[in-house]
């Protein structure tokens, strides 16, 4: 069972990689490395005693991709993450995120099409609810307008999938997932963001490490309990394992039509200071960190119900956020002692 995971040496992709081989697939990696690094090749292979085979090159290029797809015409299935998915550089570089996001995505289905391979899985985000009507945000919440270039990327493919699985053979199901954070307990793999972390999780680990000097918070005039913005964060491991689900459910003809949309959250709602006063109760270290605006693009709060994704997949988030951010904080101090 051949899958190709797509952005396959970054965050969520090396661990979704480990937990496919662990459970027995073979895989094959694309990524240009624009925001990883080739080394996660090694530490994969490090956990799971199997070195997947790897090509670099970007699958915006129609070219590479379509010689790639008629030598890899075996597979079963994709797992698509290759996208870039920095909300507030979405909003300063639109045409970067629409060309790369969306012309990678079209590649792909297209050398699907031509090599009959049936299974995607695509990497969405809970960006598509906006900012929800109702809390939690269930698989029948409304698409709404996306606050982000980043977020419309995100619709505009799901809708790029649906129009092309009606007029053709193919299957996919979209994950909308939450917040991942957190690192494998290997700290072999773990979130390595290049340049400056859009994600919270290794801003703090990087300032509590002394990489950073300090940690903004965006905005303490939400209308939340705290003033800061909420968000249901994920334990990677726990979505990794979410994807290995997904493709099995595809190859296993368990799907209850062509396209199906599942939320990956846990159902809990943490604000930003909830998730940084987790992460000094866990490590023990003092935060420097500062109250700063708004980030253009950021939702107020979202979290998810995931009901559905638990019944219907028979998956569900096992782990906690102190759990999480313990997690972040071994891997960070294990990738520098590294260096």
């Amino acid at each position: 069972m051949k899958i190709l995971v797509t952005g396959g040496t970054g965050y969520i992709g090396s661990h979704t990689v480990v937990e496919l081989q662990q459970q027995g697939f073979t895989t094959v990696i694309v990524d240009n490395l624009s925001n990883s690094q080739a080394g996660v090749i090694d530490s994969i292979e490090a956990i799971t005693g199997i070195r997947p085979v790897f090509e670099q090159f970007d699958l915006v290029d129609r070219e590479r991709t379509a010689d790639f797809f008629s030598r890899h015409a075996d597979l079963k299935g994709i797992i698509h993450f290759a996208a870039y998915k920095a909300v507030g550089e979405s909003v300063e570089k639109p045409l970067m995120y629409y060309r790369n996001n969306l012309v990678s995505l079209m590649n792909i289905l297209e050398g699907m099409m031509l090599n009959n391979i049936p299974n995607l899985v695509f990497s969405s985000s809970c960006t598509v609810y906006g900012q929800p009507d109702e809390l939690p945000v269930s698989e029948l919440a409304p698409i709404k307008k996306a606050e982000s270039p980043y977020g419309n990327t995100k619709q505009i493919s799901e809708e790029v999938i649906s129009d092309t699985i009606r007029s053709s053979k193919l299957n996919a199901i979209a994950l909308r997932y939450f917040n991942p954070i957190g690192a494998h307990d290997s700290a072999l793999i773990g979130e390595l963001p290049l340049g400056v972390p859009n994600n919270l999780v290794p801003f703090i680990t990087q300032t509590a490490i002394g990489l950073r000097q300090q940690l903004s918070v965006f905005g303490d005039d939400y209308n939340t309990p705290d003033g800061t913005a909420i968000r249901d964060y994920i334990h990677v491991v726990d979505l990794a394992q979410a994807h290995v689900v997904a493709i099995k459910r595809m190859i296993g003809q368990q799907m209850k039509k062509p396209f199906e949309v599942f939320n990956l959250g846990t159902g809990n709602g943490y604000s930003v200071l909830e998730v940084i006063r987790s992460f000094e109760r866990v490590s023990g270290e003092k935060l420097n960190y500062r109250i700063v605006g708004r980030r253009a693009g950021d939702v107020e709060q979202v979290w998810a119900n995931p009901a559905f994704s638990n019944n219907e997949l028979g998956w569900k988030a096992l782990k906690s956020l102190d759990e999480m951010t313990a997690s972040a904080w071994k891997w960070e101090k294990a990738y520098r002692s590294r260096q």
